[in-house]
């Protein structure tokens, strides 16, 4: 297949997905800038994801939600080698262990390591790192920990990444990476390890383009949501 026989197939399936690709080859070479400046040594760097079940739901403004428990959790490093990939042991009975949506259940958690351990392993890896990732504000919530603002990637609130998919709202991951880097994501499960994994390739790929804008003043991202302030310092 050519150049623009290629393109034409990329451009029909993109738009099955709902997005407004019109610009997206003119402006998918901003971010395919690896190998080129770097800010950071690449030591600084952490991507993390994490899956989580259901202990219990509350009432909101007439709406369900429901009360996530942290169930896996996964650390890589810039090249995507494992820092930590663990099972968690719940501090409350499972109600929901979403197990269509993630393969889960009692055997799987009941003899994993306590969640205080894991929280203190996982403040530990990401100490004076740069927290790379999706959705970082839900790792951060479900194990009950803060990180510093400016040291964060979130790649769901990356302006230009939507910006080229015309999206005012968070992009899924899995979306992500299947219409920038041809990769399908969790076809049988959600896999933290995956995520985490497939985030910091994103992130590689976008990585001259994200730290030129930070380390100009201009922070790239949408703010996460005010509810989860109390997760950023």
């Amino acid at each position: 297949m050519n150049q623009y026989g290629a393109q034409s197939q990329v451009s029909a399936t993109l738009n099955i997905a709902g997005y407004d690709l019109s610009a997206l080859s003119a402006s998918t070479s901003s971010c395919q800038t690896l190998g080129r400046r770097k800010y950071f040594p690449t030591q600084k760097y952490v991507s993390a994801s994490a899956i989580t079940v259901y202990i219990g739901s509350f009432k909101r403004q007439e709406r369900c939600q429901n009360i996530p428990m942290v169930a896996r959790v996964s650390l890589v490093d810039y090249r995507g080698r494992v820092l930590l990939d663990t099972y968690v042991h719940p501090t409350h009975p499972i109600e929901d262990y979403r197990t269509p949506e993630t393969g889960l259940n009692y055997l799987h958690l009941y003899s994993a390591p306590l969640f205080v351990g894991i929280q203190q392993r996982v403040a530990a890896l990401i100490r004076n790192k740069i927290l790379v990732g999706h959705r970082i504000w839900d790792f951060l919530s479900v194990l009950g920990l803060s990180h510093p603002a400016l040291n964060t990637r979130d790649l769901a609130l990356f302006r230009p990444l939507r910006r080229m998919l015309g999206s005012p709202s968070v992009v899924e991951l899995a979306t992500l990476v299947h219409l920038f880097m041809g990769r399908n994501l969790g076809l049988d499960y959600e896999n933290s390890l995956e995520s985490s994994r497939a985030a910091i390739d994103l992130f590689r790929s976008c990585e001259e383009s994200f730290e030129g804008a930070v380390a100009a003043g201009a922070w790239p991202c949408d703010l996460p949501p005010s509810a989860y302030a109390q997760y950023f310092s």
